[in-house]
């Protein structure tokens, strides 16, 4: 028998949200794990993408995406922070936000060149870096408060760093950079040819009246900077896979290289109903107080249980720390929760490379108001 290569990616199994979903199904559990809406979208944008079908809108779109749909993100992102980017030249629609993500990472990053991640961190990262021969640097924010410690930061920053990846609001933890988190990263790329991913997918769901900063807001962070964004978590459909990239026209312009050999353009009438619907400004701007409502019911019915909640200032996740009720680690509390109490989480170590284990699990609570109640009956009962 002959012996065939393996992938270069040969050391990562099945990621954690498709196995706590797995887990989920064989026990018929509520699923509170994987980070997808359970409630239909707006029938207004389902609609419209009904109709661009039937009007015969079903050929390859513009490698770039559809110059209204690139019109309107491109008002979106001045409205809300006075931001200005060309819709032609510096907006690339793409097949979702880890697309994005994986392009941008493909394009800049080669051998040896050392990337800046804070942990805990989305699952692609990491990956994708090392697939492209790059070094992942680390940064291991904490529970409760998952601070950033700048100065340490800095040691991490050499003549090698290509790129620094953000997740603002961060998923897993809930938490949004502040201004003086923005300061100090400003110092550290000043003068340097450091480029700034800045995964910003969750920035219209952000609660308590506090204010999400893109990095698109600075100038000099701007300049170079690739913003990512995602419709899928803009408007509850993450099954359509279309998001975009927002960055000045020389990053653009290697984007697209690379964009166009992966999946070269995607989705036209999806495309076109987006752009018609993102015209009501109300169907994105309502975004916040719709999921702190889902957040708040969530934390009040946990209130009189033994979970200790953390803060939750974005996202539609909230983390919860169990360690007054077991003292397994996090991945083993979350597989007995999803079969013995049928509610499905994630451990917060998955997110860690080391697999550092705070005793935290994740919630989604995009859920449905009768999927949430189900699940706090059940969690009220450890």
């Amino acid at each position: 028998m002959i012996q065939l290569p393996l992938s270069k990616l040969s050391n990562v199994g099945t990621t954690i949200f498709s196995q706590m979903t797995q887990l989920a199904n064989e026990n018929e559990a509520i699923n509170l794990s994987q980070g997808f809406p359970d409630f239909m979208p707006d029938s207004e944008l389902l609609n419209l993408v009904d109709n661009f079908i039937k009007k015969g809108f079903n050929q390859y779109a513009p490698m770039g995406g559809m110059i209204g749909l690139k019109e309107e993100i491109a008002r979106k992102i001045e409205n809300s922070h006075q931001a200005t980017y060309h819709p032609d030249s510096e907006i690339t629609v793409t097949a979702g936000g880890t697309q994005a993500i994986f392009t941008a990472i493909a394009t800049f990053v080669k051998k040896d060149d050392e990337v800046i991640i804070f942990e805990p961190a989305y699952d692609c990262y990491e990956p994708t870096v090392e697939l492209f021969g790059g070094i992942v640097k680390r940064f291991e924010m904490k529970a409760p408060d998952y601070e950033i410690d700048w100065n340490t930061v800095k040691q991490l920053v050499s003549d090698k760093t290509k790129m620094i990846i953000l997740n603002n609001p961060n998923n897993p933890s809930g938490k949004i950079l502040k201004e003086n988190d923005i300061q100090e990263l400003i110092s550290i790329v000043k003068g340097t040819s450091i480029l700034i991913l800045s995964d910003e997918v969750y920035e219209n769901i952000v609660f308590d009246g506090k204010q999400h900063l893109s990095i698109c807001k600075y100038p000099e962070l701007k300049e170079r900077s690739l913003l990512i964004a995602s419709f899928g978590k803009l408007f509850h459909v993450t099954g359509w896979k279309v998001g975009y990239c927002a960055a000045p026209k020389l990053l653009t312009d290697e984007f697209r290289k690379i964009h166009q050999f992966n999946v070269f353009s995607v989705n036209t009438p999806i495309q076109l109903a987006l752009a018609e619907y993102m015209k009501n400004d109300d169907h994105y701007n309502q975004l916040s107080r719709f999921f702190q409502e889902k957040r708040d019911f969530l934390r009040k019915g946990l209130e009189n249980t033994s979970f200790e909640l953390l803060d939750c200032e974005g996202t539609y996740f909230q983390a919860l720390k169990y360690d007054t009720i077991s003292d397994k680690n996090d991945f083993d509390f979350a597989s007995e929760l999803t079969i013995n109490h049928k509610v499905a989480s994630v451990p917060f170590s998955s997110f860690y490379k080391n697999k550092l284990n705070e005793n935290v699990i994740r919630l989604c609570f995009a859920k449905k108001q009768e999927t949430l109640e189900r699940a706090l009956e059940n969690l009220s009962k450890l």
